[in-house]
């Protein structure tokens, strides 16, 4: 039997890919099926049932997690804020994430009578012609900042989402930028995993190790100015960067980075890799992830509880065991606050304990 108050499965983030069905067709998504599958969604039941499930694990822990109603769009569902009143109703933090074409005036408000803790706009470029290329949408960039100044009309917090590749990396500042004139409370910069239809857009656009490394040292350089909360998502070896520089103790006397709404003001260590460690995913289907970026399979929603498949499921243990961390990934000196990204690992290898294949730090255990 599992120990379950072991800090290491406090779950804090469940991101619920609340329907495949989306506006848009993004070349970077994770998604390949397309809006005809929302007949395998999960029922409005279904959902609610995986609601109370979350609830009664996070009644077990110190805090509630987070739920963040993903997609494909969320948006297009429609019981979306039936299942977000359920949500706050059972002490859990409701948050959003979308493409922000649909919000409109009538939707902000519905948005900000709802308790969403934060919205998540996605935001892929600081121009029309960078995002809409992305987005695959004319005028998408245009209806997603309207979208966004709704929200904040309503003083709904919200937080830009961009996704670096080569196509955009360049504009890495003018998107922060950006978002500081919108008035965000956070910029989360997410680095491409090569899975879904990003598998394609891999061979062309996914930056190399260096290009990484120099990126994360802008991100690092963006962040030390303590304007706003900025995060780094499927990029691990941020952790080591920062530490590296000098900005994580500075970061955590300031009290800046890394919060997410319902960790009550937690800002203690921090790991790179949250796979199956403090957060999971759930499919449109009810199948459960490691993170939404990792395809292996952990169980059904629909067939097991969801505190059955997070405490006892075979998976998630090896992910939560830094021993068992191959290549230079195991020998790492920063393998306790990086671990590499898993999805990386296993699009390129098929081994998600496989050493992080985009990480251009050499470990002097290595080097010599």
């Amino acid at each position: 039997m599992t120990h379950r108050t072991s800090q290491k499965q406090i779950l804090r983030l469940l991101f619920w890919e609340t329907t495949i069905k989306c506006n848009l067709t993004c070349a970077h998504c994770r998604r390949l099926e397309s809006n005809e599958a929302t007949v395998t969604d999960l029922s409005t039941e279904q959902a609610r049932k995986l609601i109370e499930d979350l609830a009664e694990l996070g009644r077990e822990q110190h805090i509630m997690p987070v739920l963040v109603f993903s997609g494909g769009e969320p948006l297009c569902r429609a019981d979306l804020f039936e299942l977000i009143d359920l949500t706050r109703n059972r002490g859990l933090v409701p948050a959003l994430a979308t493409n922000g074409t649909m919000i409109d005036p009538a939707c902000a408000g519905r948005i900000a009578k709802s308790g969403i803790a934060r919205v998540s706009v996605s935001i892929d470029g600081a121009t029309a012609e960078v995002h809409d290329r992305l987005r695959q949408l004319p005028g998408a960039f245009q209806m997603a900042i309207n979208g966004i100044k709704n929200l904040y009309e309503r003083k709904v917090p919200f937080q830009i989402n961009i996704t670096l590749t080569k196509h955009n990396a360049h504009q890495l500042e003018d998107a922060y930028n950006l978002a500081k004139s919108l008035g965000a409370a956070a910029v989360h910069v997410f680095m491409l995993v090569p899975v879904g239809c990003g598998q394609v857009l891999a061979e062309t656009d996914m930056l190399s190790p260096d290009e990484y490394e120099e990126k994360m040292v802008e991100v690092c350089r963006l962040d030390s100015r303590g304007e706003m909360q900025l995060k780094v998502t499927c990029g691990p070896h941020y952790e080591r960067i920062i530490r590296q520089r000098g900005l994580y103790r500075q970061r955590a006397n300031s009290g800046s980075g890394g919060h997410v709404p319902g960790r009550h003001g937690h800002h203690g260590p921090s790991k790179g890799c949250l796979a199956g460690l403090g957060v999971l995913f759930v499919g449109h289907k009810g199948d459960v992830f490691p993170c939404g970026y990792l395809p292996v399979n952990c169980g059904n929603i629909r067939e097991e509880k969801l505190s059955t498949i997070w405490f006892e499921n075979k998976n998630l243990a090896i992910m939560r065991d830094s021993g068992k961390l191959e290549g230079k990934c195991g020998i790492c000196g920063y393998r306790e606050v990086c671990g590499g990204c898993r999805g990386r690992a296993y699009a390129v290898t098929g081994n998600y304990m496989a050493q992080e294949p985009f990480c251009a730090y050499i470990p002097p255990e290595v080097a010599h």
